[in-house]
């Protein structure tokens, strides 16, 4: 199952399966409602009983490593009267429109995309309607799409944050290979605290609690804690240790403003980057950082059409670019990645490679491009086009798997950009995406990366 017509295909399961009666109602928001008949969720309702809540059971796969249930915060249910004013510092979810983690997992680099979805959804949890914020959580690994979550969370009124439910659809080969994780409070398991209103040394909970399915246990170390971040120091910090399925455990660090700041796990590394608004710049976008993502188009250009004669003195010119803007106090892990970018960049044109050239020229755009999310805030007509241009890279290379799964991060990009645009444009995007999932779906790379180009322009046109 590598092909992207299983992507359409576990998209729409997840979609019916997470939501058995789901439509938009007056106020914007969709339904996510209660489990189909026959399930043994809806056949305790029909007798008049509920699912088990808080589950108790240790939800690791010996059944042993967890708590008592005495230590845990999260036992009693709470009471959701304005759930979508979500003002929890160490999980402000309602107030981050985009979040950035960068890190290394098995080796490789790691990336991550958390963006706030406009608009809400209603879980309904044991006959009780919870509306929910929703964010998409895009993560890719060396550079590809890995995997994409649609998470649902809501504040219950003592400040806490819950978790509500997720849309799993972890990728291989560019298409849609798993979606098991996927879990809904009240169809398949109890909502799950993502973080209590005011974390104290000690206290045990439950990030994820769907036994068999899902199964997170974090235990608060140590709270006031002070850590780096990316504009500054940053205090208030809290850091847990997370226990998972398998009995392994992790550490995790939650930051005032941020949210989840930190995860390890051995030599894997996922850490924030930057996030908005908390490190928003009130400045307009220096004229160095335009030229620089300019300057990165243009040697993807030159690349192109192998005039290294041309690339040569831009990519000077890039260097001379960058020492200017470096001085800035810009946030380190993005820093670090541009200057791996331009190192290879450098490489890859002294070398007169095309493909090299491509993929550099290409990193260094999506660099630049999150250095002038802290200026411009909302970048993601903009991540479009550096997808469109990824695309086209990888169809250059005919690598079909590469082309497939940049479709893929178009069509969810499509997503945050929805709520923005005019039902015309937003009409003829979906049309072109239509097509070049047609054309990918048929094999053909060329076809795939012309569509892909055109949608791009389409979206950047006045």
């Amino acid at each position: 199952m590598r092909n992207s017509q299983v992507t359409k295909l576990f998209a729409l399961m997840a979609i019916v399966w997470s939501a058995v009666a789901c439509g938009p109602n007056s106020s914007g928001s969709s339904e996510v409602s209660a489990p189909a008949s026959g399930s043994p969720a809806a056949m305790d309702a029909a007798a008049g009983t509920t699912v088990e809540w808080p589950v108790t059971r240790c939800g690791t796969y010996s059944g042993e490593g967890c708590a008592p249930t005495s230590d845990r915060v999260d036992v009693e249910r709470p009471k959701f009267s304005n759930p979508t004013q979500i003002t929890n510092p160490l999980f402000p979810i309602s107030a981050l429109d985009s979040v950035v983690l960068l890190g290394e997992v098995d080796g490789l680099p790691f990336r991550s995309e958390t963006t706030l979805i406009p608009g809400t959804q209603i879980v309904t949890v044991d006959g009780e309607p919870i509306e929910v914020v929703v964010s998409q959580y895009t993560a890719f690994l060396d550079g590809r799409i890995e995997e994409v979550a649609i998470d649902r969370y809501a504040q219950a009124d003592d400040g806490s944050v819950w978790y509500l439910g997720e849309d799993v659809f972890d990728y291989r080969d560019g298409a849609v290979a798993i979606t098991e994780g996927t879990w809904l409070a009240g169809r398949d398991g109890p909502p799950a605290m993502i973080m209590p209103a005011a974390p104290q040394a000690g206290d045990v909970f439950r990030a994820e609690n769907v036994i068999g399915v899902v199964f997170e246990e974090i235990v608060v170390k140590a709270i006031d804690q002070t850590v780096d971040g990316p504009r500054g120091p940053v205090s208030g910090v809290v850091i847990m240790q997370e226990l998972h399925l398998d009995g392994s455990v992790s550490d995790k660090i939650f930051a005032p403003g941020y949210g989840e700041f930190d995860s390890s796990h051995g030599a894997d590394v996922e850490a924030l980057a930057l996030a908005l608004p908390n490190d928003a710049i009130d400045e307009v976008v220096p004229a160095e950082l335009r030229l620089l993502s300019t300057s990165a188009w243009g040697i993807l250009e030159n690349a192109r059409l192998e005039d290294w004669e041309a690339a040569n003195p831009t990519l000077s010119r890039m260097q001379n670019l960058w020492q200017e803007l470096v001085a800035k106090n810009y946030p380190p892990r993005v820093v670090d990645a541009m200057n791996r970018a331009l190192e290879a960049l450098m490489s890859a044109v002294t070398e007169a490679s095309v493909d090299a050239s491509s993929q550099a020229a290409v990193d260094v755009a999506q660099s630049a491009l999150d250095l002038e999310l802290l200026y411009r805030g909302n970048v993601e007509v903009d991540r479009f086009h550096l997808h469109a241009q990824q695309l086209r890279v990888h169809a250059a290379a005919n690598d079909l798997a590469g082309v497939t799964g940049e479709v893929a991060v178009l069509e969810w990009i499509r997503d945050r950009l929805a709520s923005s645009l005019n039902a015309t444009r937003l009409a003829d995007l979906d049309a072109e995406l239509r097509t070049l999932r047609g054309a990918s779906n048929a094999g053909n790379v060329a076809a795939a990366a012309d569509h892909a180009a055109r949608a791009a322009a389409q979206l950047r046109s006045p």
